[in-house]
């Protein structure tokens, strides 16, 4: 965890309201970092729905299997996130660190271990000492009170300069309903159906196959459109939990996620989703500028997003931006090589509202002094017209500094 503060950070941080139905506990398990939180335990009522997304890394870490295998069962009780130690590529002793992590859990829950979520993240292939939460986790289920949103979600930092919450309060049928997340991230992030971390957390009453639907279809536009270095982790990991308490002031129980009554809650939802991504790109390592990537013109929608997804993962690209220097050479490039429809001699390419090329060459008007003074600004937008059909995508990034280098150079030091 850095000592000093992104400069893309939230100029301010939102009021987490408590969630019914939902208590938060952390504590300092010196599983590798010293003087500073590193497990948290959320425990939910009876009846709490889970709906989740992970990575699609063929190399997945432990804790992702067990999620996996637990959500059919649609119910939670209990999550355990732990910083500092991934709880991948370690076979079977990753595995049976899993388990005994959910053995000790449900102890100081009172439930199944079926209905306890596991999280980890930090250093890859190092085994987990799953012992260090004997005692904690009863502790912290003692202990846990509905609310401090913001200190879990430092708990759960490794290389992120802030902890990254947001929040969401809607109507549902004549109750209000609200919706808290918090995520993690800031090095190897370019999810594939998850984000790195993230825990989302509601009232309303909504049954897990609905959860899980509205879940799969907010990270397409979201965490899914997310990209700071373009490696997926093998521990990417998005939860979402309904404890349903809501009901009692008058929310509808949902079974459906079409059903029209979650327009409302639907929009709040991804919106929460959508703040989250942000904050992640915000926080890049070693980032100083937020990037923006519109591609517009495309075949389709889905061509878009992967010549999006070229120009924010090109290394050449993202030097130039930290450089401040508009080389649309560099853009053309990431496009060319996308494998996607693309016509040399109809693209356009602009930065922060500047065309500085179209139709395949030089804008005419192209103003070196103008173009450098918008370079220095803290969040840049690059819009690409193929001007090939109606397809249209965004993508967010960062740019690539001296100190990403330095980060994961040391990373496990």
């Amino acid at each position: 965890m850095s000592s000093s503060v992104s400069p893309l950070a939230p100029k301010t941080v939102p009021d987490m309201p408590a969630i019914a139905g939902i208590r938060l506990a952390t504590a300092e398990a010196g599983i590798r970092y010293k003087n500073r939180t590193d497990v948290l335990l959320a425990v939910m009522d009876k009846g709490t729905a889970v709906a989740g997304v992970f990575t699609k890394s063929k190399c997945p870490s432990a804790p992702v299997e067990w999620c996996r295998a637990k959500l059919k069962g649609g119910k939670a009780r209990a999550l355990v996130v732990n910083s500092g130690n991934a709880n991948a590529f370690t076979g079977k002793t990753g595995r049976a660190s899993t388990a005994l992590t959910a053995k000790i859990a449900a102890k100081a829950v009172g439930c199944s271990e079926s209905e306890i979520f596991l999280a980890s993240t930090g250093v890859i292939g190092e085994p987990l000492d799953a012992t260090k939460f004997d005692g904690v986790l009863g502790r912290l289920a003692e202990t846990a009170e509905p609310g401090d949103y913001l200190a879990a979600a430092k708990a759960i930092m490794t290389t992120d300069t802030f902890p990254k919450v947001a929040t969401a309060t809607v109507k549902l049928g004549k109750a209000k309903v609200t919706i808290n997340g918090m995520a993690k991230g800031a090095g190897m992030i370019a999810p594939d159906m998850a984000t790195m971390l993230s825990f989302i957390f509601t009232d309303a009453p909504i049954a897990p196959a609905a959860l899980q639907a509205l879940l799969k279809s907010g990270v397409e536009d979201t965490f899914n459109a997310v990209t700071i270095d373009g490696d997926t982790s093998t521990s990417d990991t998005l939860l979402a939990f309904a404890t349903g308490a809501a009901a009692e002031h008058g929310a509808p129980k949902i079974s459906r996620a079409s059903d029209p009554r979650l327009k409302a809650f639907v929009k709040a939802f991804n919106q929460v989703l959508a703040n989250l991504a942000e904050q992640v790109a915000r926080d890049g390592e070693g980032a100083r500028k937020l990037v923006e990537i519109t591609v517009e013109g495309a075949k389709t929608k889905a061509s878009a997003r992967k010549i999006a997804m070229s120009i924010a993962n090109s290394p050449l690209v993202k030097t130039a931006i930290a450089g401040e220097d508009a080389n649309w050479g560099r853009v053309v490039m990431a496009v060319g090589k996308a494998g996607e429809p693309a016509d040399r001699d109809k693209l356009s390419i602009s930065f922060n509202g500047i065309r500085v090329a179209r139709s395949g060459a030089r804008d005419p008007d192209y103003d070196e002094a103008q173009v450098s003074e918008a370079m220095k600004a803290p969040e840049i937008a690059i819009k690409v017209s193929l001007g090939l059909g109606k397809g249209r995508d965004r993508v967010l990034t960062c740019d690539l500094t001296k100190e990403y280098v330095a980060i994961n150079g040391d990373y496990r030091s």
